[in-house]
């Protein structure tokens, strides 16, 4: 019933930012969590940030370490992932996420996907 569709991937160096957004085909607010999953080849997909339904909490996961910000706007049913002094091991594929009602860390709990989108952080 939902659809996802994330944009803003792509190549950059170490210390550089990305913006990456996921638009959500119907109305988000009051009804899912949003967050993003990353996933290296060959390893599980992890957990990233989530908003909530109401757009009043926040999770980051420890690695982000304060370098990521998460924000939705509810007129366009989309919520961005700003991504700040990205390293190499940052380097993955971005998903973005709904479940609900609440957010999940549980990659196997997520009710809709998005495509993925690329991001690659190189010297």
């Amino acid at each position: 019933q939902l659809q996802l569709v994330e944009s803003g991937g792509g190549l950059v160096h170490p210390g550089g930012s990305l913006r990456l957004s996921c638009a959500a085909s119907g109305d988000i607010l009051g009804y899912y969590g949003i967050g993003w999953f990353r996933q290296v080849p060959g390893k599980e997909r992890e957990a990233v940030s989530c908003v909530d339904s109401n757009g009043a909490r926040t999770d980051y996961a420890d690695f982000v370490k304060g370098r990521f910000t998460i924000s939705r706007d509810n007129a366009k049913n989309t919520i961005y992932l700003q991504l700040n002094s990205l390293e190499p091991a940052d380097t993955a594929a971005y998903y973005c996420a709904a479940k609900a009602p609440l957010c999940t860390g549980n990659s196997h709990l997520v009710d809709y996907w998005g495509q993925g989108t690329q991001v690659t952080v190189s010297s």
